[in-house]
């Protein structure tokens, strides 16, 4: 899906879904998203630091918490988002995991060694794991971009 605007005057933007390949590439490079959870029917966001984790069909999405707070006790329902923005050009995307949070024993099948994304603070004794049913991104995409792309996309 593309979605046409306008970003300047005569400067056409538009909003282009990211491929599940190029979703997966950017939780790849990112070591810091938010996680969304509701709470006493109120949605929670925290930052955490997390590891992709390879698995059998689609990656899992590691991270550390601090025994009994408001993650470690979260319902099962979660997502995971991260973004890159450009405030000067108007321009970013952003990706969304959406599934189901699970507690993990990291003593089990070399899962600490696999599955640790080293937490920043200490403390952090909770193993959880994102598995998403989805992953979706897009990203703004402006007129210069498109020129400096073409190359790239044309197969001649």
């Amino acid at each position: 899906m593309v979605v046409q605007v306008e970003q300047e005057p005569g400067e056409p933007v538009e909003l282009v879904e990211l491929s599940l390949d190029q979703c997966i590439a950017r939780l790849r490079t990112a070591t810091v998203g938010r996680v969304a959870v509701v709470v006493n029917e109120f949605p929670v966001v925290l930052p955490v630091n997390f590891r992709v984790v390879d698995m059998p069909g689609t990656p899992w999405l590691a991270f550390r918490t601090r025994t009994g707070n408001v993650l470690d006790r979260a319902p099962i329902p979660a997502a995971l988002e991260i973004d890159g923005i450009d405030l000067v050009d108007h321009r970013g995307w952003s990706v969304l995991a959406r599934g189901t949070l699970h507690h993990v024993d990291p003593e089990s099948a070399d899962f600490e060694e696999r599955f640790d994304p080293g937490p920043w603070l200490p403390d952090r004794e909770a193993w959880l794991a994102i598995v998403p049913f989805s992953i979706t991104g897009r990203r703004i995409i402006g007129a210069s971009d498109w020129a400096q792309l073409a190359p790239l996309l044309d197969p001649s």
